[in-house]
């Protein structure tokens, strides 16, 4: 049996949902700056596939990586991890 490459895995927030059955991610990561050795927070955005429209705004979320689904979606919802309160 072949196993499958692993894919990458992000955990953001849900910054949109006003698309059908997408969502856009913004997910927060901690760089250390290449002079001043201080880790600064960078963001990133992503497009995500969302199948059932069930993310809302402020879930917390894991995406997975996947085959391009247009031109700005190569990402997938593999699960909530956090409702919005």
């Amino acid at each position: 049996m072949e196993k499958r490459n692993l894919r990458k895995e992000r955990i953001g927030l849900v910054l949109s949902n006003s698309m059908d059955k997408s969502i856009v991610v913004g997910v927060e990561r901690k760089v250390k700056h290449a002079i001043y050795g201080k880790f600064v927070k960078t963001s990133s955005k992503f497009m995500a596939h969302d199948e059932k429209n069930d993310c809302n705004v402020g879930d917390t979320v894991r995406i997975m990586e996947t085959r391009p689904l247009s031109k700005s979606k190569n990402w997938r919802l593999v699960e909530i991890v956090e409702r919005a309160k």
